[in-house]
């Protein structure tokens, strides 16, 4: 059969098969035709609009969304604090028998101090970094390379500064820990993971808490929080409802290394003194006795060592230890106590000073043999030495 002839009849064929099923649902089922053709004439004379067609959108104008009145303090406090929180990177250098370079070493937060540049964040986030590539990104997104003004281990405290614009700096508001309550509520800026200019929220959940630093001594009264505060927010600032600076954030409590709910913060008072002595003198000016003290075995105290012969322990007849004829040494003084406060740990020693500024007298404990003796002595300074 011609291939002409052979589409026509299929042609045919087709259009047999759809008339006939035309003709079986028009006349077999005519309810059902006459509901559809009912449909489309309904269709027909009522067009469906795009808006209907799609889900109704309230123009943007027409929101009139009232914020809380605590919404709206956080909002404020946010927004006036955050332009003190900076973004601390740091390098170190690193080398193998390939090569020799900076490669980058951490991150942190840190805040603005003054106007004359100073920055202040955690100690550990700057040690181990190369002095010369500590950079600060302030909030507006400039960066500015930092030097260090000085650092206090054994609070973990660094204070560094930038040489930018006074115009560019907003100092962050410094309150006081004095007044510091259980469950009031408290704010963390900071840098959490690299992400800037975080808020986390949360009240404060105990005082007084004991940590320790970079260099193994205690953080005495350090403020316990719950709001959430993770790597990368060491150095931020806590915040009061007022947004004055109540502390800086310095470390968590996680077995994983993320935020579980308490994390800690060195109080402001101890950062005021810290930062002053540090820009005024290069270090803090703690107090010393003049002696060098260790806890040895079951002695109830701590032994003296050795006697700065020009501290005024030595000149008032504090003795350490001797060399025996035999070989051996023989046991000096023992510091027991400071004004009647009981010292039996090197900790016990570091916080009883931390009560005392330098060149104020103290009387000091000891024990010499089986006896008690107490000396007045004048405190040094370490920065005297």
């Amino acid at each position: 059969m011609p291939a002409k002839l052979f589409a026509v009849r299929n042609f045919l064929l087709s259009f047999l098969i759809v008339l006939a099923a035309f003709v079986a649902g028009r006349y077999l089922f005519p309810a059902e035709a006459e509901s559809a053709a009912s449909m489309i004439d309904i269709v027909a004379r009522n067009p469906v609009s795009d808006r209907a067609a799609k889900p109704d959108r309230v123009p943007v104008e027409d929101v009139n969304y009232a914020y809380t009145p605590e919404e709206e303090r956080t909002i404020r406090l946010f927004e006036e604090a955050s332009p003190a929180v900076c973004f601390i990177t740091t390098k170190a250098i690193r080398r193998s028998f390939w090569n020799y370079g900076e490669v980058e070493s951490g991150s942190g937060s840190g805040f603005l101090w003054d106007k004359a540049g100073h920055v202040i964040t955690n100690f550990h986030v700057i040690n181990g970094a190369n002095t010369s590539a500590i950079a600060v990104t302030l909030s507006n997104g400039k960066t500015y390379n930092a030097s260090v003004v000085g650092f206090e281990k054994e609070k973990d405290l660094a204070v560094l500064k930038i040489d930018a614009p006074a115009f560019e700096l907003q100092p962050i508001r410094v309150g006081s820990s004095q007044s510091i309550r259980v469950g009031q509520a408290v704010y963390a800026i900071g840098n959490p993971f690299g992400l800037d200019q975080t808020l986390t929220t949360g009240v404060v959940s105990a005082l007084d808490r004991e940590i320790r630093s970079q260099a193994g001594v205690p953080i005495k009264g350090a403020i316990q929080t719950d709001a959430a505060i993770n790597p990368g927010n060491s150095g931020g600032p806590l915040l009061n409802s007022d947004g004055q600076l109540i502390g800086v954030n310095t470390s968590i409590y996680s077995p994983s290394g993320a935020s579980a709910g308490i994390g800690f913060s060195i109080p402001v008072d101890v950062v005021r003194y810290v930062v002053d002595d540090v820009i005024r003198f290069g270090e803090v000016r703690r107090p010393v006795l003049g002696v060098d003290v260790r806890q040895y075995g079951r002695i109830k105290g701590l032994i003296v060592i050795t006697v700065d012969p020009e501290s005024s322990a030595a000149k008032a007849g504090v003795k350490g230890l001797s060399q025996g004829q035999r070989g051996g040494y023989i046991l000096g003084d023992v510091v027991v106590g400071i004004n009647g406060n009981e010292i039996r740990t090197t900790s016990d020693l570091y916080l009883e000073l931390e009560k005392y500024q330098p060149g104020e007298s103290v009387a000091l404990n000891l024990m010499r043999g089986d006896r008690r003796v107490d000396v007045e002595i004048r405190l040094g300074s370490t920065v005297d030495g």
